[in-house]
């Protein structure tokens, strides 16, 4: 299930794309199946090593040709190990959130990001988040959790100020914010709610059949409830 949208970011055969904090890596996969040398980090060592399995194991079955050029790095997004504008194009998707240096985190994206080369940001929208945090003190005062809300506004307005200019948004994952509202009612920790499981069995379902039913309400409800905000941007100066 991705958040972002190749289609606005342009990725073609043969760019170089960076999927920063990959987690396990449904960003990733989908730049190397179209064709794009990918680079997919995260700080995560677990994560580390299920993506770089599951690239062996897309080759061994077809799904990638062997000539597909595909890494998985574990690293920190406060001090890349990249080149400057090593990349054609970067996706940062639920990562900024996490961060106590964010800004610091913009810097270094931006730095490897080549100009006139395209990201797309992901972070938790500012209604439903604030709803989780108003239901849940446990959804976030975690170690490692989220710690801050993003408006749209300000978010653009960081990433303005490391040179990147906002070219479009949306919002996605509509059908995801009434489970975390409940999950938050019940217990972030609590599986074993019956109506947490039947909900948790929707997504799934969702996920893996992509019925048009589930698609349609998600696209009609995203402006409305849509989960996550997806800002698009383009470097336009060193």
């Amino acid at each position: 299930m991705l958040t972002a949208r190749y289609d606005r970011l342009g990725v073609t055969t043969g760019d170089a794309v960076l999927d920063l904090g990959c987690g396990f890596g449904r960003h990733a996969f989908e730049a190397a199946r179209r064709g794009a040398t990918v680079v997919a980090l995260d700080a995560g060592a677990e994560e580390v090593r299920g993506v770089a399995a599951t690239f062996a194991a897309m080759v061994a079955a077809g799904e990638l040709g062997e000539e597909t050029r595909a890494a998985a790095v574990q690293g920190d997004a406060l001090a890349l190990p990249f080149a400057d504008g090593a990349f054609d194009h970067v996706i940062c998707s639920e990562v900024l959130e996490h961060i106590p240096d964010d800004l610091g985190a913009m810097r270094e994206l931006a730095r490897v990001l080549k100009r006139g080369g395209t990201m797309a940001v992901t972070v938790p929208r500012r209604g439903p988040e604030r709803l989780n945090w108003a239901l849940s003190a446990q959804y976030h005062n975690v170690p490692g959790g989220h710690i801050r809300i993003y408006s749209r506004r300000v978010l653009e307005g960081r990433l303005r100020a490391v040179g990147l200019r906002a070219t479009s948004h949306h919002h996605a994952h509509a059908l995801h914010s009434p489970y975390w509202w409940l999950k938050c009612l019940v217990g972030t920790t609590n599986e074993s709610n019956w109506f947490v499981r039947q909900y948790h069995r929707l997504l799934v379902w969702d996920i893996m059949k992509r019925p048009r039913l589930t698609r349609y309400a998600d696209a009609l409800l995203n402006p409305l409830l849509g989960k996550s905000l997806v800002v698009y941007l383009v470097k336009t100066h060193a």
